[in-house]
């Protein structure tokens, strides 16, 4: 891909799911289903994303992730796709312990401040999971086609994903707030990537995807034109 092409990635957290309710840890753990009110989020996310064009919806395997975008793929008829780059980090031992437990852990810590020499017992490193997530990204944004890519995920993938467009040291990854629900979108290209909207829970976005590429340009800052405050 060069420089100058430009494709709109969309990253999407699964909704409240019954694992953040109780305060655990699911990691991969099966049959983690949304909670009511993460049922509720999907239905608002429908609204949200309303009727645009779209390249290509990949989700992570677990069943959180389709369930949040279940809603608005029948409505306009899009079929996600499973991508395996995706997939929650792989926590290891640490999988469906609390996280209240887990805090008093000294790993915790390391996880904090330095996760770029994270390793979990007996599961993923969290560079690991930075490159797989990164090559998923890189790999839909060339396909060939209009419209923007969406990937529904997790929190540290998302994470993981935008702190490398910025530019920034997986170490740095902690200073990104992700929600559940949340749509961040990258102006995404290999060689030079602008974050346009990150952790947003409340606006439509339609205005942003359809916005034409010279409304998008930063010279002088950016126009102001592709986000319309009070659209909910």
């Amino acid at each position: 891909m060069s420089g100058s092409t430009m494709t709109l990635v969309v990253l999407i957290r699964h909704a409240h799911s019954s694992a953040n309710a109780s305060g655990v840890l699911s990691g991969r753990t099966e049959g983690v289903h949304l909670s009511p009110k993460g049922l509720v989020q999907s239905k608002e996310l429908s609204k949200r994303l309303g009727d645009i064009g779209v390249k290509t919806l990949r989700v992570s395997p677990m069943i959180r992730c389709l369930e949040t975008i279940k809603p608005w793929s029948t409505k306009f008829g899009i079929e996600p796709s499973v991508d395996e780059g995706l997939i929650e980090m792989d926590y290891g031992r640490w999988t469906g312990k609390k996280l209240r437990t887990l805090s008093k852990d000294p790993l915790w810590k390391k996880v904090q401040s330095k996760p770029s020499q994270v390793t979990f017992p007996d599961g993923e490193a969290m560079r690991a999971m930075q490159r797989r997530a990164m090559k998923s990204v890189g790999e839909a944004a060339a396909l060939k086609g209009k419209g923007a890519v969406i990937l529904v995920s997790h929190g540290d993938v998302i994470k993981a994903i935008i702190a490398s467009t910025l530019g920034l040291h997986l170490d740095q990854f902690q200073k990104i707030v992700i929600d559940p629900a949340s749509i961040s979108i990258i102006n995404f290209s290999e060689n030079s990537s602008q974050l346009l909207m990150m952790n947003n829970t409340s606006l439509k976005v339609a205005d942003i995807l359809g916005a034409t590429s010279h409304k998008r340009l930063l010279v002088g800052g950016g126009s102001g034109s592709v986000v319309k405050e009070g659209k909910k």
